[in-house]
Parts: structure tokens; C-alpha cells; sequence
């Protein structure tokens, strides 16, 4: 992405079922989340997330932004995700191996920048990505089953029958989430369903039918977690939808996954309103 905006720019980042690397080449984000001092990086890692994040910047950014399954991460890093959770980190600061061209993500950053076009930096991560994942430690087949089963459901498959389905006790299903997803299962189900919660409230459906769908107890439930969880609810989550600050009615929040609700905008010092949230138990 290259964004050359006439004015800084600040969106509420909800927690999605993913780790995110961005590495940047021009410009720098500033990220804040409850609990922790703020950050301001070029290129940043971020582990899977339970609660909110502000992203602000000057209106003048360049990088590419990429969306891993958290067992990948696991294996391109070789840390304990539960480590990074609701972490936002250097990438340089992680162990990694990438190859002898690159002594580190700021280095393969300034790589990418020199390269003439989009098409021509992708491809060099494309292959960036492929030799650093065989180089680094596997994940396991059972914790990516797993994964697989909760995404494919939204986080509606029980944890019992999920470590049942891939021969391993709930205890040893907990333990190897924490440290290849970074979230127990039980949380990071709580993730992935209100991932779908908010994708259904922005393509029209009303609160109580959200959380019908979604397994929630009820309205009150949905809007509890939704609060706990984007420090929002799911009314204001819905007006800053159709409304973004600053832009035309219907324009698009700029989201970080097709088809996915994951960004509000917000108006110039709005941010501190939205990012009190609370850690998801």
C-alpha cells in the first residue's frame, strides 16, 4: 500500500484471527493499546490480538502488509506466540532466518522500497517467505487441524471435541495453542466468532440476529464481548461503518481482509474513546 493523504489518519484495529507483519519503507505507524506504552515503528510485528488497537500515522505511508495464520508465524519466528499476544513488537527484535541477502526485516524493508513495482515486491516475499518457512520450525499437524476446524466454524466447535477430533487431552490442546497460535483455544474461538459477528453487522443484519448466528446468549452477550473485545459497541461499530469521519457516506473503512470488518476510521481525537477496552479473559 501507498497512502499520500493531505492529513493524518487513525483507525481502530479489531482483533482478527491473524498475526500481521508489516514492513514498511516510508513513514512510520504509531500504535496504541490498552495497558501498553505506545509504539512507534516502521516495520512492526504484531501477535494475535484480543483487544483493539489505535494505528495512527501522518497521512504519508509505503509497505506491504502481511496477514499470517499465527502457526505460521510460529514457524517463520520460532517464539512462543502466547509471547507476542497482544504484543506489538520490531520484527527485528524476533529471531528469524532469512537469507544471505537480508541481515534482517529492516533490511529486506529497504529491499522492497528500491524495487520498481508492486508485482516485482511481491514476488521477491514470495520467495523471501518460501525459504524462510523451510528453515523454520515446523508447526504441528495436529495444531493446524485445529486451527482449521475453529476458522472453519467461526469458533463454534467445543474445545473437548476439538482436542478429541485430533487425539490429544484438552490440557495438551491448551498448552500447544498457547504456544503455536499464542491464545488458548477458548479465547481465540471468542476472536473468531466476533470476527463474524462484525461482518455480519456490516453487511445489514441486525444485533439480535448477529448473535443468534453467532452462538451469542443474547444481544447483551454480543454487545458485552463486543465492547470487552473493540471497545465499541455494536451500535457504534455500526454508525462508524456507514459514516466513516471524513469520508462520504458507504466509503469503505479500508479494511486489512476482503470481505472482513476489521477497521473503523475515526475523527480527529476519537481515538482514546474508542481503544479503552478491556483484555479478553
Amino acid at each position: 500500500m501507498r497512502l499520500a493523504l493531505a492529513r493524518p489518519r487513525a483507525r481502530l484495529e479489531a482483533p482478527i484471527g491473524a498475526a500481521t507483519l508489516l514492513l514498511g519503507f516510508e513513514g512510520s505507524v504509531r500504535i496504541s493499546r490498552v495497558g501498553r506504552a505506545p509504539a512507534t515503528l516502521g516495520s512492526v510485528f504484531c501477535g494475535p490480538t484480543t483487544t483493539a488497537a489505535l494505528g495512527e500515522h501522518s497521512g504519508r505511508l509505503a509497505a506491504v502488509e502481511v496477514l499470517l495464520t499465527p502457526w505460521a508465524a510460529f514457524t517463520l519466528f520460532g517464539t512462543a506466540q502466547h509471547e507476542l499476544a497482544d504484543r506489538v513488537v520490531d520484527p527485528d527484535e524476533l529471531p528469524h532466518e532469512l537469507d544471505r541477502r537480508w541481515a534482517g526485516i529492516g533490511e529486506l524493508a529497504a529491499g522492497l522500497a528500491a524495487l520498481p513495482t508492486w508485482a516485482a515486491r511481491f514476488a521477491l516475499l514470495d520467495d523471501v517467505f518460501t525459504r524462510w518457512s523451510a528453515a523454520g520450525v515446523p508447526s504441528s499437524a495436529r495444531v493446524v487441524r485445529a486451527w482449521s476446524e475453529l476458522v472453519r466454524t467461526w469458533g463454534a466447535t467445543p474445545v473437548p471435541r476439538l482436542a478429541e477430533e485430533v487425539g490429544w487431552s484438552v490440557r495438551q490442546l491448551e498448552n500447544r495453542f498457547r504456544e503455536q497460535i499464542g491464545l488458548g483455544p477458548k479465547v481465540a474461538a471468542r476472536v473468531l466468532r466476533l470476527q463474524r459477528a462484525r461482518r455480519l453487522l456490516a453487511s445489514g443484519r441486525s444485533q439480535a440476529e448477529t448473535a443468534a448466528v453467532c452462538g451469542f446468549y443474547d444481544q447483551a452477550h454480543l454487545s458485552g464481548e463486543f465492547k470487552a473485545m473493540t471497545g465499541c459497541t455494536p451500535g457504534q461499530f455500526t454508525v462508524a461503518r456507514v459514516a466513516p469521519p471524513g469520508a462520504r457516506s458507504g466509503m469503505p473503512a479500508g479494511d486489512r481482509m476482503t470481505g472482513e470488518a476489521t477497521s473503523l476510521l475515526l475523527a480527529p481525537g476519537r481515538g482514546a474513546d474508542f481503544s479503552k477496552t478491556r483484555r479478553a479473559r
